[in-house]
């Protein structure tokens, strides 16, 4: 008379890989944006590289404002891709990379002299941190249709 209980996939959970995943690529789509916003002039140096250059960026400062965007971009990829969103399986295996990455993120941005940037930057590469993680540390293979 009971009925069984529903057991949810690994790809249902509150925080599932492919959770964690999506809310990565939006973290890192909105960096990745903002470096390249810098990049064509955005007065928003204050809020970047320990905030040495307010306002517009030198050309050294944009250069890697670009390498960062790119940089960032390939991480997006990677996280994607070792949940099964992308097509690319062995660059899932570069995730720790990504973790390592974000780690030192977050350890840059709590240290930098930068208030400002450090109450922007912070909270957004824990965030990343914590989702990198997540994916990082997922049961594979994964199957991303499952998943909401």
């Amino acid at each position: 008379m009971w009925a069984e209980p529903v057991t949810k996939s690994p790809t249902m959970s509150a925080f599932s890989p492919i959770r964690a995943a999506h809310l990565f690529s939006f973290c890192a789509a909105g960096v990745i944006t903002f470096q390249l916003a810098l990049v064509a002039g955005a007065p928003w140096g204050a809020l970047t590289q320990g905030g040495a250059s307010p306002g517009v960026l030198p050309a050294p400062g944009r250069s890697l404002a670009a390498v960062s965007a790119v940089l960032l971009l390939g991480m997006l990829v990677i996280v994607r891709a070792r949940v099964g969103l992308l097509a690319a399986p062995r660059l899932g295996r570069l995730v720790w990379l990504v973790v390592a990455y974000c780690v030192l993120g977050v350890v840059a941005n709590a240290a930098t002299p930068s208030a400002a940037e450090r109450c922007l930057w912070l909270p957004v590469v824990s965030v990343m941190l914590v989702a990198s993680l997540r994916v990082a540390r997922a049961a594979l293979p994964l199957d991303p249709r499952g998943a909401t």
